[in-house]
């Protein structure tokens, strides 16, 4: 079989090039952590600790959870390293947050790109690989998919992070990246103004609609609601008597990220 043992190496040595962008998107993510309520697990229960994690960091005092993930229980307290094991409303460690909204978009555009490199300086081997795949060798991202490069890489580029801002206070880590915090925003203001605008709501969805509206007011939701907090919305619309079948119908109505939506819809087929 042939050995395709070169690209995870490339894809590896691409990873340290893009080494300083990872670090500023890890700063940039961790923007606003400071500010949010910092939550406990209580009788099972997940609720507010009292304090904001800003403040619970500058008490010396720890941020993870108490069932957070072993290899990041020896963190300093109020590191951003602690951050990562904390918990959200939703009772889901930011660790799975950060992992899903930076480590794997990253390790994916990364395998892109050193495909990219590869089909041009390696174009014989390329090809080689991309048959042994049984792909066109002209689809990049088909031969990327197929590799299976992604998955190992985004441990890496999570090795990579934590070697650099392991122990870093997460006040430091929060300047470091607000400038591009602010680009990202900006970014992402001009994609939605330039987005359809919302499908206006039938009649008949009236009723589903108020019951809607009534329960994302009361959830304590940010609004629009990010992917971090669909749980949180989905446990709301349903203890204000919405029908599983109505909830992704009056989604598109409400102040709800994109993202939101698909996780409360993967979240519905799974049940």
């Amino acid at each position: 079989m042939f050995d395709v043992d070169w690209m995870g190496l490339l894809t590896r040595e691409v990873l340290r090039e893009r080494g300083a962008a990872l670090i500023a998107e890890s700063c940039a993510w961790a923007v606003g952590l400071s500010d949010r309520p910092h939550y406990r697990r209580r009788s099972g229960r997940v609720a507010p600790s009292g304090l904001t994690v800003g403040e619970r960091a500058a008490n010396g005092q720890p941020l993870g959870a108490e069932d957070g993930r072993l290899d990041l229980e020896d963190a300093r307290p109020g590191s951003f390293q602690d951050a990562l094991n904390m918990i959200g409303p939703d009772g889901r460690l930011e660790a799975e947050r950060f992992d899903e909204e930076v480590l794997v978009p990253f390790a994916a555009e990364t395998c892109r790109l050193t495909g990219e490199r590869a089909r041009a300086t390696r174009p014989a081997d390329w090809a080689e690989l991309a048959d042994d795949l049984g792909e066109d060798p002209v689809d990049v991202a088909d031969v990327v998919r197929a590799g299976g490069w992604e998955a190992p890489l985004r441990i890496d580029a999570e090795h990579f992070v934590l070697a650099a801002l392991r122990d870093v206070p997460l006040i430091e880590v929060e300047a470091e990246g607000l400038p591009l915090s602010l680009v990202r925003a900006a970014e992402a203001t001009t994609r939605a103004a330039v987005s359809a605008p919302a499908p206006q709501p039938d009649d008949s969805l009236a009723g589903a609609l108020f019951l809607a509206r009534a329960a994302l007011d009361d959830s304590g939701c940010t609004v629009p609601v990010p992917p971090d907090e669909a749980d949180l919305l989905l446990a709301a619309l349903g203890d204000a008597g919405l029908e599983p079948e109505e909830v992704p119908v009056v989604l598109p109505h409400l102040p709800v990220e994109e993202p939101t939506i698909t996780r409360i819809e993967a979240t519905l087929a799974d049940h």
